[in-house]
C-alpha cells in the first residue's frame, strides 16, 4: 500500500502529485540541511532576501558550498497550542531539476499517522515522515507543476499532525504570496 494510508490512497489513484510524491526522499545535500537549520531559529540564520505576502525568501551559503541556497519559508503555530509550531520550506534543488516542499513538524508527533494536507478544506492526502532531527520531524514532497498550480490557486493550506491516533492538530497556513515568492526564487 506504500507510505499512504487512509485518504491518500484514493488521492494517489486520482493522480494527485502531492499524494503520489509525498513519501519520496530526495537527497538535497548540505544546502538543504542548512535550510532545515533555519526552522529552529529562522530569525537568527539566513538573510531575508524578500517578503511575498505571508512568505519569506531566506538565503544562506552552506559551509563548503559554491553558492547560496534560497528557500521560500513560512512558520506557523497551532491556533489552540502555542507551543506547537510547523515550518514549511519550498525550494528548488541546487541543480534546478526539482522543486521541493519540506515540512518540519514538532517532535512528539505520532509517526505512523503521518502528515495530512488539506487545501481550502479539500483533503489532498497523507504521508509518512521520512526522518526526525533535533529540531523536528521532516516530511518532503517532490512538487510537480500540478501541485504548484494547486498551491497558487488555493487560499489556505492546513497541515495536520497527530499526537494520538484520534487527535489531529491542524496548522492553518496562508498561501498568500506563495506563487509570487516561488517565481522569485533564484
Amino acid at each position: 500500500m506504500g507510505p499512504f494510508k487512509h485518504h491518500a490512497r484514493s488521492a494517489a489513484s486520482r493522480g494527485n502529485p502531492f499524494a503520489s510524491s509525498f513519501g519520496r526522499w530526495l537527497a538535497g545535500g548540505l544546502a538543504i540541511a542548512v535550510l532545515l537549520g533555519l526552522t529552529a531559529s529562522a530569525s537568527a540564520q539566513g538573510a531575508v532576501r524578500s517578503v511575498h505576502g505571508d512568505w519569506q525568501i531566506r538565503c544562506d551559503t552552506p559551509p563548503g558550498a559554491q553558492g547560496e541556497q534560497c528557500a521560500l519559508i513560512q512558520s506557523v503555530v497551532a491556533e489552540d497550542r502555542s507551543n506547537a509550531g510547523l515550518t514549511v520550506i519550498v525550494l528548488k534543488t541546487a541543480d534546478q531539476k526539482s522543486k521541493l516542499m519540506r515540512v518540519v513538524a514538532p517532535l512528539g508527533v505520532l509517526l505512523p499517522s503521518g502528515l495530512g494536507l488539506k487545501l481550502d478544506n479539500q483533503d489532498v492526502g497523507r504521508a509518512g515522515f521520512v526522518r526526525c532531527l533535533p529540531n523536528g520531524c521532516v516530511a518532503e514532497v517532490v512538487m510537480d507543476d500540478k501541485l504548484l498550480g494547486q498551491l497558487r490557486t488555493a487560499k489556505t493550506a492546513t497541515f495536520i499532525i497527530f499526537e494520538t491516533p484520534e487527535e489531529g492538530i491542524g496548522f492553518p497556513l496562508s498561501l498568500n504570496g506563495i506563487g509570487e515568492g516561488y517565481d522569485k526564487l533564484p
